[in-house]
């Protein structure tokens, strides 16, 4: 494959991958404590198997921009600079982030499934740390309230999402693989 056909093909890829984030990570269920559970996380730690960490991370960026710009990409079809330095512009900011470390880690060289498996672990947590120290700034809440508004409630959809969110993109990116080359 040539250089050029190489940079059009990664292109094309991030621009669908990014277009795929924008079209699902908004679908989600509010919850009364004001962080809706969505399936962005799904999403990026999918794209992040899939793609791998550049890629990931210039596809996430590109959906946090398109979001703060103001388009309805985010949870329950909002958008705009408010959401990023709302209670829930922690977790949007730390997306790039997690989508990168994630990509970087599960693409190591020895055992996938553990590096996949610590690389999940380590985004989810920056995630999760940084939804809750921006939603207990926004909201002027102690870190008790961030921890149970913000962690708590979600440890169960959060594993479900991440499992099935590894087995599509292990799935996904093995058929790709096969499909480009």
């Amino acid at each position: 494959m040539s250089k050029k056909h190489s940079n059009i093909l990664e292109l094309c890829t991030i621009g669908l991958i990014t277009s795929l984030l924008c079209v699902i990570a908004p679908l989600s269920i509010p919850l009364p404590v004001g962080v809706p559970i969505t399936l962005q996380t799904f999403m990026i730690t999918f794209i992040a198997i899939v793609l791998g960490a550049k890629r990931s991370l210039i596809a996430t960026f590109l959906y946090v921009l398109l979001g703060a710009l103001g388009l309805p990409v985010f949870s329950n079809y909002s958008g705009g600079w408010q959401m990023i330095i709302g209670p829930t512009g922690g977790f949007i900011l730390s997306f790039p982030l997690m989508a990168y470390i994630i990509g970087a880690i599960s693409n190591a060289r020895h055992n996938k499934k553990v590096s996949i498996i610590v690389g999940v672990i380590i985004g989810t947590l920056i995630n999760f740390l940084s939804g809750t120290i921006v939603f207990c700034f926004a909201t002027k809440s102690s870190l008790y309230v961030g921890v149970t508004s913000c962690i708590l409630p979600f440890i169960i959809p959060t594993i479900i999402k991440v499992c099935l969110a590894c087995f599509t993109g292990i799935r996904t990116k093995k058929r790709l693989r096969n499909f480009i080359h």
